[in-house]
C-alpha cells in the first residue's frame, strides 16, 4: 500500500509499505482523509526533536472501520466513520497514576515518535478509535486539533464570568476560541493574519487584535497562548489580569526571557496544555455535529498524496496563511 513519507528534512516521497495484520484487540482503519499539523510542517523543516528518520507523519485522522480482531467491543462496526485518539499511555508515570493520561511522560503520537496515518490503512487498539456518528469523514479529521484548543480551556478552567484572550487563530487556538465560546466567555482573538482574525469572529470572537499593529491590548482573566513564540508568551505575561490565568499550548523553539516579578505580583497560575482527553474529543464531535460551524473555511486545501511535498514546502514558505490542508486516501 502507499505512503507518505518524510525521509529527511525537506524530503518527501511516496512509498510502498505493508499492509498492516490485524491483532486481537484491533481495528484496520481505511483512512479517509488526514491532515498536515504544525508539527508534520516542523518535522519537514528538520526542527522536530522528537523525530527519528524516515518518518511516515499524520494524526489528525478521518477513516472508516474495515475490519475487527477478536476482543474489539461490538460497537465498533465495519463501515464507521471515526476519528483517533493518536496518543499512547504507559499507565505507570505519575501524570498516568493521576488519571491525566493525555500528560504522559511516556507518550509516543502518531506520525511523531513512531510512524503515523498517512497511508492507506492503519491498524490500532481498539481503545483509541473513536467514533464520530453525524461528523463525515472529512471533518473528522479536523476533530483531533480542536480538541486541543476545547483541552486548553479545559485546563484554564474558563467559565463565562471570563474573558479569554487567545493568542494565535490556527486550527488550535480556534478550537479553543470556539470552546471558550460555548462555555460563555468573552473571546479576544489576537493574531498577525486579519483573515484568521476574520474567521475567529465568525466563529464568536468579540474582539480581535492584529498584534502586528496593535498592542494596547486589554487585560483578560484568562490567556491561551497558542503559538509557542517569545513575544507571544511575553503578551501572555504582560497582559494578563492580575490573579489571571495564563494556559500554554505552543512550543518555543528556544528559551524566552520572561519578567518572572509579575507571576509573584499578579500572583498568576500558570500552566501548560498538552494534548487532549477523550471527552475534548467528545465534544468536539458534538459541536461539529450540532453547531453551523464553518467548516469550509478551516481547510486551506486538500491534496492527493503525491502533492503532498509540493504543499509541505509551500506551507513552509508561507505558514501563516494555512489553517489545515488535508490529504484525501479515499
Amino acid at each position: 500500500m502507499k505512503a507518505i513519507q518524510i525521509k529527511s528534512p525537506g524530503n518527501v516521497a511516496v512509498v510502498d509499505v505493508e499492509k498492516p495484520v490485524l491483532k486481537s484487540g484491533e481495528v484496520l482503519l481505511k483512512l479517509g482523509y488526514v491532515g498536515f499539523c504544525g508539527s508534520d510542517l516542523n518535522t519537514f523543516r528538520g526542527g522536530n526533536a522528537m523525530v527519528t528518520f524516515p518518518r511516515i507523519p499524520g494524526h489528525e485522522i478521518g477513516a472508516t472501520i474495515v475490519e475487527t480482531a477478536d476482543g474489539v467491543p461490538p460497537q465498533l462496526k465495519a463501515g464507521q466513520v471515526v476519528t483517533v485518539n493518536p496518543y499512547t499511555n504507559c499507565g505507570c508515570c505519575a501524570s498516568c497514576r493521576r488519571g491525566r493520561v493525555n500528560a504522559c511522560e511516556n507518550n509516543e503520537t502518531l506520525g511523531v515518535q513512531r510512524n503515523g496515518a498517512m497511508q492507506e490503512y492503519i491498524a490500532l487498539p481498539w481503545q483509541k478509535v473513536i467514533p464520530c456518528g453525524e461528523v463525515s469523514l472529512r471533518d473528522a479529521a479536523l476533530i483531533e486539533p480542536m480538541s486541543v484548543g476545547f483541552h486548553a480551556v479545559d485546563r484554564g478552567r474558563v467559565t463565562d464570568t471570563d474573558t479569554v484572550m487567545v493568542i494565535g487563530c490556527g486550527m488550535v487556538g480556534l478550537g479553543a476560541v470556539v470552546r471558550a465560546i460555548m462555555r460563555g466567555a468573552t473571546v479576544i482573538a489576537a493574531d498577525l493574519d486579519d483573515e484568521k482574525l476574520a474567521l475567529a469572529r465568525t466563529l464568536g470572537a468579540k474582539f480581535t487584535y492584529n498584534t502586528a499593529t496593535e498592542w494596547n491590548l486589554p487585560a483578560p482573566d484568562v490567556v491561551i497562548e497558542a503559538v509557542g513564540a517569545a513575544p507571544t508568551y511575553q503578551l501572555a505575561v504582560n497582559k494578563v489580569a492580575f490573579t489571571g490565568r495564563i494556559v500554554c499550548i505552543g512550543y518555543a523553539k528556544a528559551d524566552i526571557a520572561l519578567t518572572t516579578s509579575l507571576f509573584v505580583k499578579k500572583e498568576l497560575d500558570i500552566m501548560g496544555s498538552r494534548n487532549a482527553n477523550p471527552s475534548d474529543f467528545e465534544a468536539v464531535i458534538k459541536y461539529l455535529t450540532n453547531a453551523n460551524a464553518p467548516i469550509e473555511k478551516f481547510i486551506s486545501r486538500i491534496i492527493e498524496p503525491n502533492q503532498a511535498a509540493e504543499a509541505l514546502k509551500t506551507w513552509s514558505d508561507a505558514p501563516g496563511k494555512v489553517f489545515r490542508i488535508l490529504v484525501k486516501w479515499e
